[in-house]
């Protein structure tokens, strides 16, 4: 492996884990790298996934003010994605890749349309639909389990899929439910992540290494940056990076 490619693989992993920390959707950038530098596709994805773990990790501390009396929450939701993201990761092993990826466009357009339209959907359903306190209801435990599986398999912007799940189920602050995102996709990813250790041959582990030390100090960045935006702004920039992640996957 020539230094450029260690200086790009880490910068990846850098901005993976900083967009994967305000947003969510950092594969998006780590993967394409990876297949430019002549990796196969899978053992893109399964290198990928387990280096991108640490950096959920480091975004997760960054965010501990914002999940301070979310246990119940996180437990729950996170339950449900670790379930999802087993069943995802193994049917990236048994069923070929064009099966699931063919709908991955699909699956962050409607997640983009729930953001841009959760104003007006509360104002139609009302809050007394959804979940106050810190209680989970079966429709964020639903969503979380479709979105692990999604994000077992592939992962791209599952982020964008479990905010729009939570925003629409649980009635809290974009910011504090941004940091329930950060611990569910990171379950996602470690489950993934074990299961692709044990059971896919191949796995670069320089690769995951280079893309586990970025997406450290990346997640860190993220939690300090994302935390300060309004939330108008952080929903504009999950608009912009959903709209990037279907245009680099159709």
């Amino acid at each position: 492996m020539s230094a450029w490619h260690i200086v790009a693989i880490f910068g990846a992993g850098l901005a993976a884990g900083t967009i994967n920390t305000v947003v969510g959707s950092g594969t998006l950038i780590t993967f394409p790298t990876l297949l430019a530098f002549g990796y196969a596709p899978v053992t893109a994805n399964v290198s990928n996934t387990i280096g991108l773990v640490p950096g959920s990790v480091s975004g997760a501390v960054g965010y501990r003010r914002e999940l301070a009396g979310q246990r119940e929450r996180v437990l729950a939701v996170g339950t449900a994605s670790l379930l999802g993201g087993t069943l995802g990761s193994i049917l990236l092993l048994v069923l070929p890749a064009s099966a699931f990826k063919a709908i991955v466009p699909f699956f962050i357009a409607i997640a983009l349309l729930l953001i841009v339209l959760q104003k007006q959907i509360n104002r139609v359903v009302g809050h007394h639909r959804r979940v106050q306190g810190e209680g989970v209801g079966p429709g964020a435990l639903a969503g979380a389990f479709c979105s692990g599986i999604y994000g077992g398999y592939f992962g791209a912007a599952q982020g964008i899929l479990m905010l729009s799940v939570l925003g629409l189920s649980i009635d809290d602050t974009l910011q504090r439910l941004n940091a329930v995102k950060v611990i569910t996709t990171g379950l996602t990813n470690l489950v993934a992540g074990i299961v692709f250790v044990i059971a896919a041959p191949h796995v670069a582990w320089d690769v995951a290494g280079l893309i586990a030390s970025g997406s450290i100090i990346g997640g860190v960045l993220g939690a300090r940056f994302g935390r300060n935006l309004p939330p108008n702004a952080l929903r504009a920039i999950i608009i912009v990076v959903g709209i990037v992640a279907i245009v680099r996957l159709v």
